[in-house]
């Protein structure tokens, strides 16, 4: 039986909302497919990084309901969390926050693998006991040379860093990758190299992305369906097939205009 088209992650309806009164999500409701990437974008300060966080579980919703893979995130118990959170796995905006300035490279990449024992992955199969040597063929998927190993992270460029969170999200063969603005803090250079091997990546381990971005080139090249997102409300989604159409939202315009700018 084909698997094509199952939801892995579904919102209902989620609103958050901080103590100052501020509704930083506002009734967001949202379906992320298998193999597909849904892209998310919209100004700094619309509310994406927090639907993220909520996405996580890392933030608590205040309404609505978060499910993954027919799991409810928004009523699921700490212990129950740790399981779910193997399947859905993250790429942050800034990778020197991501990792331990103390660790040598091999242990920040290898701290799920090692945490999560019991998993195997495809892609690690022949190597999944030897720890070296999965460290390796993780560095080789995101197309970093083995002798970063030992190296530790001021010793690597922005880029490199977000390849091995890149790694370290895929090593234990995740269902989802929630990638809040993952090139957003690196060379105009070096974006277009990440956006490549994230692609990459996906059509070979058939991961399915949230891809979060102000940048509407960035999530018209990663994404095969798009939501805009303005004050906390989805203002509009389409196929992104369909971002030139007349009916798009106003706001939508607005961004397409800097886009093509």
């Amino acid at each position: 039986m084909s698997t094509a088209g199952l939801e892995v992650l579904v919102s209902k309806n989620i609103t958050k909302q901080y103590s100052s009164g501020q509704i930083a999500v506002d009734q967001v409701s949202l379906v992320i497919k298998k193999d597909e990437c849904l892209g998310i974008v919209g100004e700094s300060g619309s509310g994406k990084s927090t639907l993220a966080r909520c996405l996580l579980a890392l933030e608590k919703v205040d309404q609505g309901e978060i499910w993954f893979k027919n799991k409810a995130l928004h009523t699921a118990s700490k212990e129950d969390l740790r399981s779910i959170r193997r399947g859905v796995q993250a790429v942050f905006q800034n990778p020197a926050a991501s990792l331990n300035p103390k660790l040598k490279i091999i242990d920040s990449l290898m701290e799920p693998l090692d945490f999560q024992k019991i998993i195997q992955p495809a892609f690690l199969i022949g190597t999944r006991h030897q720890r070296e040597k999965t460290a390796e063929h993780l560095l080789e998927m995101v197309e970093l040379p083995s002798k970063y190993l030992t190296c530790y992270p001021h010793e690597l460029s922005g880029g490199e860093k977000q390849r091995v969170t890149i790694a370290r999200a895929i090593s234990i063969e995740p269902s989802l990758i929630i990638l809040d603005e993952p090139t957003a803090s690196l060379d105009v250079s070096v974006q277009a190299k990440i956006l490549n091997l994230l692609k990459d990546l996906q059509q070979h381990l058939g991961v399915s992305y949230l891809f979060i971005s102000h940048d509407l080139a960035a999530v018209n090249f990663m994404s095969d369906r798009i939501m805009v997102m303005k004050q906390g409300q989805i203002v509009d989604q389409f196929s992104k097939y369909d971002l030139f159409s007349v009916k798009r939202n106003p706001y939508t315009k607005e961004l397409l205009h800097v886009f093509e700018g």
